[in-house]
């Protein structure tokens, strides 16, 4: 029984020590070398916090471009999808089709047909900052009308801050909702 117990005694200890200690050390130390340091990427307007750049906020007004629905009303402490599925006739009839009528609502020059599945499903950690370029540019006019400004002028603010993805292969091309609304109210002065 000793010749099992006391390896079995060291091995524990040694890999509580690594994976307790020594690896989280060093993957706190690489995030000090990321945006944010390791705490979050902020992002300022006008000498204050108005959000992070990697959590999504809920955005209802004509003016702004809508962010991604959220599972979870957008609290970042509370992060989850609603685990409901597409065969989930409450989710498809209620909560889907609830999110179609008000978006075709408020984009009247939108059909049905048109609208990018991001802007009527939340995302799996219902927190998503990002949208598809189509998401966005679907958004164009009844952003447009609500400012006064010409859609040219909104749709080259969207393709201003579409980010191309990493190295050029790695994930999709996305527009960050919180800084594109934010260039939206720098462009209207």
């Amino acid at each position: 029984m000793k010749t099992y117990i006391l390896p079995a005694l060291k091995l524990t200890v040694i890999l509580i020590v690594i994976l307790a200690g020594v690896y989280p050390l060093i993957i706190a130390g690489i995030g000090k070398f990321t945006p944010g340091h390791g705490d979050g990427e902020t992002v300022q307007y006008k000498g204050r916090t108005v959000g992070y750049a990697l959590i999504g906020q809920k955005f209802t007004k004509d003016e702004y471009f809508w962010s991604r629905p959220s599972a979870v009303d957008y609290k970042a402490d509370a992060s989850g999808g609603s685990n409901k599925g597409p065969t989930n006739p409450d989710y498809l009839h209620k909560d889907v089709q609830g999110r179609i009528d008000t978006f075709l609502k408020h984009n009247p020059t939108v059909k049905k047909e048109q609208i990018p599945a991001e802007l009527v499903t939340a995302s799996g950690s219902g927190l998503d900052p990002d949208l598809s370029p189509a998401g966005a540019k679907i958004q164009v006019a009844r952003v447009a009308k609500a400012r006064g400004l010409s859609e040219q002028q909104v749709s080259t603010l969207v393709d201003a801050h579409i980010e191309k993805p990493l190295l050029g292969v790695f994930g999709p091309e996305k527009v960050n909702v919180l800084k594109l609304n934010i260039a939206l109210d720098e462009l209207k002065k």
